[in-house]
């Protein structure tokens, strides 16, 4: 209390209102994968130190580029006896398999898709191979879960992605990975894991050993996708990787090379000034060279979007993605049936699906909980981590006020705020507020004299949380004619 000690008139500014809870981000990913760059431009090492990123432009500045993939273009000529050209036709292909290293791809994805601010782990470099890991975070042994106990210090991310653990030998070093992510979620509460599906979607055994290699512990902590998808991102390349084949053809004769015609065969460096055409023409075909990715970042991408445009409680499906050609792998509604509801382990996997008329589809929104009726869907999950993790932060300035009436009113008051805001919304359920939530604190309610004593104050919320309409039945019937 002030003292007045002077005669005089004095102003006190006297708060009415309640605090107020502000709502966190709920989609903020922690990518973990294998990047260019390890270290930073001070020569400061990368390996483990999640960095904060908010665009693509942000992410080569500090982790690089692509891997530059080997290409061959063919050029093949056709000639007539006259040595006229009758046909020229272009095609590329890779020199060898697709680079395992799909970070840098993961995050164009991921950006494309709608996606914002997010945390970058960097685990090793494109020499290091792909391994699970000891959970360390010393050594190219901490490898993907050494990513994952490396982003449990930052609070900002709340989805984990980990696109390259697809690459893994088998689906058991697989789901140690996504174990580890699931765990880490249990244990700290705020985040979410976004999965990929291993192997092939439309084969049943390999769908159960999939099941089975993520075990049965925190699955309503995470969700899987599937198939990989065809995008429209192009590989990575230098000019001087790129090998040209220019086959000429006598259309007469068949014999290579008629005369006075133009070699172009050898290695893409210098042909732009060489022959500006052919250069552009050499380009052109090395953009139909496209990435195959797992789903996992543009599926983040597509959270980030749903959140901003509608809310974390709108399930992040049915909405198109971007960039994306198509699956690599078409699902009908009768292979779905065994994705989507699995009656023994309740491990369900959502379905990315093209639609005519109206693209590519994300086609399912349950969690790896998918028979758990308090935690089937994504939505549902996710909802309750934003409101749990706004409340609890909010919350902290009421640690060591007196555990009276004044302070559990003003901290029932501020709550119930919050969750009006949201009912109002459509993020609860409910014809009224108190139909959508109730907030309970206070002695002989929540508290009993013992929890006083010993430092405690009980707050309990209920939430009735909205629900997809997962199932849209429609049914007719035969009127029959009264007129």
């Amino acid at each position: 209390m002030p003292t007045y000690n002077t005669p005089g008139v004095y102003i006190e500014e006297i708060s009415t209102l309640p605090a107020s809870i502000a709502p966190v981000a709920t989609a903020i990913p922690a990518f973990i994968g294998y990047t260019e760059a390890t270290t930073d431009q001070d020569g400061n090492s990368l390996l483990f130190r999640p960095k904060r990123i908010t665009s693509m432009l942000e992410y080569v500045e500090i982790f690089g580029g692509p891997v530059g993939q080997d290409i061959t273009v063919n050029i093949r000529d056709v000639f007539d006896a006259s040595d006229v050209l009758l046909e020229r036709k272009f095609s590329s292909v890779l020199t060898g398999a697709a680079s395992n290293y799909i970070l840098y791809h993961s995050m164009n994805l991921y950006f494309a898709n709608g996606g914002g601010p997010c945390h970058v782990v960097s685990v090793g470099s494109y020499t290091d191979p792909i391994i699970v890991g000891d959970g360390s975070v010393s050594t190219v042994a901490g490898g993907l879960t050494g990513g994952i106990t490396a982003i449990e210090k930052v609070d900002e991310p709340t989805l984990l992605v980990f696109p390259e653990a697809t690459k893994l030998g088998t689906p058991g070093e697989y789901g140690l990975v996504v174990v580890a992510a699931l765990s880490l979620c249990n244990k700290v509460q705020d985040r979410f894991t976004i999965a990929d599906f291993k192997g092939d979607i439309t084969d049943t055994t390999q769908i159960e050993t999939y099941r089975g290699a993520l075990g049965m512990n925190y699955l309503k902590y995470g969700a899987t996708y599937g198939p990989d998808l065809k995008t429209t991102l192009n590989h990575g390349y230098a000019e001087d990787t790129v090998t040209i084949s220019h086959l000429q053809e006598d259309g007469g004769t068949g014999s290579a090379l008629p005369g006075g015609a133009e070699d172009f065969s050898g290695l893409m460096t210098g042909l732009e000034a060489a022959n500006p055409s052919i250069y552009r023409s050499v380009v052109a075909e090395i953009g139909k060279l496209y990435v195959d990715l797992p789903p996992s970042s543009a599926i983040a991408g597509a959270y980030a979007r749903v959140d901003a445009e509608r809310g974390v409680w709108k399930a992040p499906a049915n909405v198109g993605l971007i960039s994306v050609l198509a699956p690599k792998v078409l699902v009908t509604n009768e292979m779905q049936d065994n994705l989507n509801v699995d009656p023994s382990t309740g491990k369900s996997i959502n379905v990315i699906r093209a639609f005519s008329g109206k693209g590519i589809l994300i086609w399912g929104a349950r969690t790896l909980a998918g028979n758990d009726n308090e935690w089937r869907y994504v939505p549902v999950r996710r909802l309750y981590i934003f409101i749990e993790e706004s409340v609890k932060k909010a919350t902290e300035f009421v640690v060591f006020e007196p555990n009276n009436k004044l302070t559990w009113v003003r901290t029932k008051a501020m709550i119930d705020n919050f969750l009006t805001g949201l009912w109002r919304e459509g993020a609860l359920a409910g014809a009224k507020p108190e139909a959508a939530f109730f907030v309970k604190v206070g002695l002989g309610e929540t508290m009993t004299a013992q929890d006083i004593l010993e430092g405690r104050m009980n707050i309990e919320i209920g939430l009735a949380a909205v629900r997809p309409a997962e199932f849209i039945i429609l049914k007719f019937s035969h009127k029959l004619q009264e007129s």
